[in-house]
């Protein structure tokens, strides 16, 4: 039997965060489904800063970035994304994962070292912003974006070729989103958009020159089901046990 697959999650673990539960569980559905034994480690941001990302993280097939920002140490999440996008690890990232991915690319790729969220403060390159358009539906007790909204995949990338061209439903936690001034540069600079909503905004990227790095501003985890794992989950999976079977470390 093959060994189990180190799953690295980068976050701040909360018992009270729901979305942090789900994560766990919907990985889990997905290594059921596939047969695979997994291992789940849950990597202290500051954890993260004290030891290094490389030092942390080597042994990892995986990491995925978890919601909960912001983080006890922003800095330490940017580092993990960014071992990860530098080294090829596969990566997923949902909710603030999707924004940091953001920031570091935005920081590390453009070459905007202040590149940063509203949430964190100000910046001259403020690249998250508060949500413009709060969800109809929301949460009376929630955050502008709670709830359920159309994702619409772009047709040819790694989003749409796990869950399909048709637009699928995808579940919000969150208050910020994307600043849409800055969407040419990040294409320029070669990440594709994999997913906006019904009114445009950018809700899932990619980063195609690697086997798997994907964003998302929903959380695929909170659709996941032990009889219905997300696609998404199991494509992350597959590309981990791609990962532990050397197909991207020679």
């Amino acid at each position: 039997m093959a060994r189990a697959l180190h799953i690295g999650i980068v976050g701040d673990f909360e018992r009270t965060r729901f979305s942090h539960w789900a994560l766990e569980a919907s990985l889990y559905h997905a290594a059921t489904q596939q047969g695979r034994a997994i291992e789940l480690h849950w990597l202290g941001t500051e954890q993260l800063t004290n030891c290094g990302a490389e030092r942390c993280l080597g042994e990892m097939d995986g990491l995925w970035g978890a919601p909960g920002g912001p983080f006890a140490s922003n800095d330490g999440m940017l580092a993990a994304i960014r071992f990860a996008r530098e080294s090829g690890l596969p990566y997923l990232g949902t909710c603030a994962g999707f924004q940091y991915a953001l920031i570091e690319f935005t920081r590390n790729v453009l070459g905007l070292p202040d590149a940063d969220s509203a949430e964190n403060g100000p910046s001259q390159h403020v690249v998250i912003t508060p949500v413009s358009c709060p969800l109809p539906g929301r949460r009376a007790d929630g955050p502008p974006l709670s709830g359920s909204d159309d994702v619409c995949p772009v047709a040819g990338t790694l989003l749409a070729w796990l869950c399909g061209e048709a637009p699928l439903r995808g579940e919000y936690n969150c208050s910020f989103e994307t600043n849409a001034e800055y969407v040419p540069r990040w294409q320029e600079a070669g990440l594709c958009i994999a997913a906006r909503d019904a009114r445009g905004e950018l809700r899932a990227f990619t980063l195609p020159a690697l086997r798997f790095f994907l964003a998302t501003l929903f959380q695929p985890q909170l659709s996941s089901r032990p009889q219905a794992p997300h696609a998404i989950v199991l494509g992350f999976l597959s590309a981990c046990a791609d990962t532990a079977a050397g197909a991207l470390r020679g």
